[in-house]
């Protein structure tokens, strides 16, 4: 470990030291965990609206109305975020935020409880786990530059992910739901809080057969199942300081038929939901492991510390076609004359021995650290300060360790011909490790609320090559080291016109650092947002408009965007804008009624474009002219709910509008083989209390059973979810 380290790892510790005076009193504890844990992004609606920038929570009840278990469809109805839709149940999501980008979530930062959650967040961003959504009991989205607290990545913003909280009581939640092509969730946990001692113990398990239809038959589904544990331990009632120690523990496992072969024009027209014999033994299994140790203290009454030590294992194999006789799977697809052979084999048809190339994408990663966050309340004559002074310690690393394997397609099926050894393919490991600073101030001063803040980052990659020859780990053919460091400063400033109407700015500096072995400068930017945000009763209203200049946008080269270039290699895309126009609408027609009629409407317009020209072998950019739009942001998109509610019973739609986009950087009308068509999608839910504690409820997802695109990448067209079912109970004690 560097010198560098273990001196902010000291710093890190030195304010537990028991130097500052106690507090006259004990806290309460519920009070002290919303008040304390800083280490959160929020921690509730009230933080949300007091933020001087953009920023959106979804709440229990809201997540509760439609009981989605795909992120991507609980963050539509959330103005400037962006999803694209991979396998349709939202278990690898491509999420961005104002125009960030939207390939496997690496332009933006993920967290879990406030605590960095991407398998390998600075060596690998863009690493397929996602936490499961079923278990969440709120998400934070922030934008502008409110996102500066968070890091490393401030281009887009951050999303936050809440766990089920600890309960005051006993308490706990079972919630059993069947529905189309063999789904099952199973949900259920238990907690509560003695005088000092609490805890809670939850378990989901998800599985479908799957809605595609593999030639030969077989399914297309998937298993997932996620446990989590809690623990926490409280300080006595007359102890001089109150303190918190909470101990989190997560295992989760997927086993998923999953697979990058998407299908042709002709073939996604005649039968959208096929999938071709060729990818009958694609596969991903994965692991995850979670330990989380974490501490809260009040110093004083104005000095309170948060403290989190975290590690994260994850382990997965995705098995999958890569290519045929040498050429891409996503070449074949988008041209299947020049490539008839190939494509007749992934078809089915008879082929050579060793012909179609079956990848062991086999990676393992882990990701540990230590971050504090130490608040400390202050005034100044008529000013109140709650100053944030904050400190990540953070190393990650992915580990390739990848073989390929060789079959022949014989009679539909696929039959091993050759078999690889380990480590043949790629046998490499990229490390990073990162120290993170940042001071954050929100000052009060009548009906001023200003936020300045400054981050500083500082990262340290080493990416080591073996030998693939052997594929063993005595051979190192070669060590690339480079470090980056950036000040990433941001400023928020909100103005309260009286009670109900805020004006609110912010600007801050986008960063986004390079992976290991990367020749691409860090990707850099500067944000600006201005806007209104309105609340009374129960109307609330929000308009922002935003620019987001890059000196230097970063693409990177993942097997998700295609793959047609070297996996991990990074490109400097030079100069581009993206602004836009969010809008938010929510209002109860019903309020002071027996029925309730709540409504609601997010809109996003954005125009998004480079500002100079290039070659890039980048697959989604190529040949770039300025002016060119950029792929996979959609010009507008549109959510919008309504609902009845009654005093045992609801029901909720919502529809959702994406507008057209296109998969390849370009201007003008866009070509018919690079283009996704808009789509509106319409989702309904209903439920009927039986009792207090007890509710049955339905759902059905693409109500209308519209067939839709969402993406041409990795490999052809891939079709969207098709009209699902779901019945379900949930009981409450």
């Amino acid at each position: 470990m560097s010198t560098l380290l273990r001196t902010a790892i000291a710093l890190a510790l030195l304010p537990a030291a028991p130097v500052l005076a106690a507090t006259d009193a004990a806290t309460d504890p519920n009070q002290s965990l919303v008040r304390l844990d800083r280490v959160n992004v929020f921690g509730s609606r009230a933080e949300v609206e007091k933020t001087a920038g953009s920023a959106h929570y979804i709440d229990q009840a809201t997540l509760e109305r439609f009981n989605f278990r795909d992120v991507n469809r609980v963050l539509r109805q959330v103005p400037g975020v962006y999803v694209v839709e991979e396998e349709g149940f939202g278990l690898r999501p491509n999420i961005g935020i104002r125009g960030s980008g939207t390939d496997r979530n690496n332009r933006i930062t993920v967290m879990e409880d406030g605590v960095l959650i991407a398998p390998a967040p600075y060596a690998a961003p863009s690493a397929y786990y996602f936490p499961t959504m079923a278990r969440m009991h709120a998400v934070e989205i922030k934008k502008g530059a409110a996102s500066v607290q968070a890091g490393p990545r401030t281009t887009g913003g951050a999303l936050n992910l809440l766990s089920t909280p600890i309960p005051s009581e006993t308490a706990g939640e079972l919630d059993l739901a069947m529905g189309s092509n063999g789904s099952f969730l199973g949900h259920g946990w238990v907690g509560g809080m003695g005088e000092r001692f609490g805890g809670l113990i939850e378990g989901t398990r998800q599985q479908t057969d799957g809605f595609k239809t593999l030639d030969g038959g077989g399914d297309t589904g998937y298993e997932l199942n996620d446990f989590v544990a809690k623990l926490r331990w409280t300080s006595a009632p007359d102890a001089a300081r109150y303190q918190q120690v909470d101990l989190k523990l997560g295992r989760n496992t997927q086993d998923s038929d999953e697979t990058y072969l998407g299908l042709t024009e002709d073939d996604y027209a005649a039968t959208p939901f096929r999938r071709y014999a060729g990818s009958a033994l694609d596969n991903i299994q994965t692991r995850h492991k979670l330990y989380e140790l974490r501490h809260l203290i009040e110093l004083t009454d104005s000095i309170d510390l948060t403290t989190v030590a975290y590690r994260t294992e994850f382990q997965r194999n995705w098995f999958k076609l890569n290519d045929v006789q040498g050429v891409s799977i996503s070449s074949i697809l988008a041209d299947p004359a020049t490539y008839a052979d190939q494509y007749a084999w992934i078809s089915g048809e008879d082929s050579p021995a060793d012909a179609l190339r079956l990848r062991n994408n086999n990676r393992s990663y882990y990701a540990q650290g230590i971050q504090s966050v130490l608040g400390v309340g202050f005034d100044t004559g008529e000013a109140s300060h709650d100053l944030e002074i904050g400190l990540r310690v953070h190393r990650d690393q992915e580990d390739r360790y990848q073989n390929d394997d060789r079959f022949q397609m014989l009679g539909g099926e696929l039959v091993l011909t050759t078999d690889g050894a380990p480590g043949t393919q790629d046998n490499r490991v990229g490390d990073a490790e990162a120290l993170a600073l940042y001071v954050q101030d929100t000052i009060e001063w009548g009906n001023w609320i200003l936020t300045p803040g400054v981050r500083y980052e500082q990262v340290d990659l080493t990416r080591t090559n073996y030998s693939t020859a052997t594929g063993q780990r005595d051979v190192v053919l070669s060590r690339v080291e480079s470090d980056v460091d950036a000040l990433i400063p941001g400023i928020g400033a909100t103005y309260l016109v009286g009670d109900n109407l805020a004006v609110f700015a912010s600007v801050h500096r986008g960063f986004n650092p390079p992976g290991p072995g990367s020749n691409a400068e860090p990707e850099e930017s500067v944000n600006t947002e201005f806007g209104l945000r309105y609340g009374r009763d129960s109307l609330s209203a929000e308009l922002v408009g935003f620019v987001n200049d890059y000196s230097n946008l970063v693409g990177t080269c993942t097997a998700s965007t295609g793959g047609n270039c070297n996996i991990g290699d990074q490109f400097d895309g030079g100069e581009a804008r993206i602004q836009g126009i969010e809008a938010s609408l929510s209002y109860d027609f019903g309020a002071n009624g027996p029925v309730g009629i709540p409504v609601a409407l997010a809109y996003t317009w954005t125009d998004a474009q480079f500002r100079n020209s290039f070659s890039s072998s980048f697959e989604e950019w190529e040949d770039v002219q300025s002016g060119d739009n950029l792929p996979y942001l959609p010009e507008q998109l549109l959510h919008a709910s309504a609902g009845l509610r009654g005093e045992r019973w609801r029901l909720d739609l919502a529809g959702n509008y994406i507008g057209e986009m296109r998969t390849l950087a370009g201007q003008g009308s866009v070509p018919a083989g690079q283009r996704i068509d808009s789509v509106l999608l319409w989702d309904l839910a209903v439920g009927f209390q039986v009792t207090e504690r007890f509710e049955l409820y339905g759902r059905v997802e693409n109500l209308s059973d519209e067939t839709y695109v969402t993406a041409r990448r990795p490999a052809g067209l891939r079709p969207g979810l098709p009209r699902t079912t779901v019945l379900g109970l949930r009981y409450k004690f």
